[in-house]
């Protein structure tokens, strides 16, 4: 939360190769509502194991499944 703030990010993006570390997604997106930040940047998941429906059911605003295509949905999801 402090690196979101410092550096004023307008986007988070997180990346799992493993299941296990899936829900620490779900769990930095409650943060950054506790936080009083989650309306203030748009929130990119991705990795092996996720599906853009879980991105979904976390609250993410978007969804790549490797990284070569994560910097076109970033792109977009900074101008939307």
């Amino acid at each position: 939360m402090e690196a979101v703030k410092s550096n004023e990010a307008n986007i988070v993006a997180m990346s799992a190769l493993l299941t296990t570390t899936m829900t620490n997604m779900r769990v930095t997106i409650e943060a950054l509502k506790a936080a009083g930040l989650r309306d203030k940047v748009k929130v990119l998941v991705g990795g092996a194991p996720l599906t853009e429906d879980y991105a979904r059911k976390i609250g993410a605003d978007g969804y790549s499944p490797d990284a070569s295509k994560a910097v076109a949905v970033a792109k977009m999801l900074v101008r939307a």
